[in-house]
């Protein structure tokens, strides 16, 4: 008896581990979604996901989730470093009542967001919500129609960093809803904003609250301001505190 429950032990304890191998096995480097796949797919390209939420579990961390064809993706959070990229391929993430694309993930991780149509039908709450990890790169999205924030810089991580380039952050904000509008600086966080165009969000385009810094090189800002008292603003070289008031040019670089 006690020889068999031994041997039932160790064939147990070779069971699990062969289990954990087959499931960090099952990860991949790089997966793929499609318009037309399915989430019990592998994720590969032959055989692609539909959404981005069910292609991250197959994706292994540092890897990459590509858009094969167009198509809506959902939602996602995201808890470990991942790029998800549309090249010139409509990936679109469309919400209601909730956020669109979350980032939880470790302190050291680096998320990027490439090429995507991040919508909030009015009702979604913010297009980026970054709560935890070092680094977020939003390059050459469009984020618009969200009752709070486009993009909400708010990770608890020292240090924490946005970098938006070449982007849209527009129609979004909820008129006299504080801390609602085109992007908003939280928690110690720094923003760096690159030839992007914030335009026509309530309340103000961007707000870098007290410890938040927005940075911006050839940002276009309008027709809304800069605001939050104690707020520093950089812009290219010099800084200065923010005093725009809502609703008003405050950058107009081009």
């Amino acid at each position: 008896m006690k020889k068999s429950s031994i041997s039932s032990t160790i064939l147990g304890g070779v069971l699990v581990a062969v289990l954990q191998i087959g499931s960090a096995q099952a990860q991949a480097t790089r997966t793929w979604v499609s318009g037309v796949g399915d989430d019990a797919n592998p994720c590969s390209r032959t055989a692609p996901c539909k959404t981005f939420a069910g292609a991250i579990s197959k994706t292994a961390g540092g890897g990459s989730i590509n858009v094969l064809d167009p198509g809506g993706f959902g939602g996602v959070t995201i808890t470990k470093s991942i790029t998800i990229s549309a090249d010139h391929v409509e990936g679109g993430v469309l919400v209601s009542g909730t956020n669109a694309i979350v980032v939880a993930a470790g302190g050291a991780d680096q998320v990027v967001l490439e090429g995507l149509d991040i919508e909030g039908l009015g009702t979604g709450i913010n297009g980026v919500s970054f709560s935890s990890g070092a680094l977020v790169v939003i390059n050459r999205c469009k984020i618009h129609k969200f009752a709070t924030n486009g993009v909400l810089a708010n990770s608890i991580t020292a240090g924490a960093r946005v970098v938006i380039n070449n982007s849209t952050i527009l129609s979004n904000g909820t008129q006299g809803l504080a801390n609602s509008g085109g992007v908003t600086v939280n928690n110690g966080n720094v923003v760096n904003v690159n030839d992007t165009l914030i335009q026509n969000n309530l309340n103000y385009g961007v707000q870098a609250n007290v410890g938040g810094t927005a940075a911006f090189l050839r940002a276009i800002v309008t027709p809304t301001g800069i605001t939050g008292a104690g707020s520093l603003v950089s812009i290219g070289p010099s800084s200065f505190f923010a005093t725009g008031t809502p609703n008003q040019p405050v950058i107009n670089f081009q």
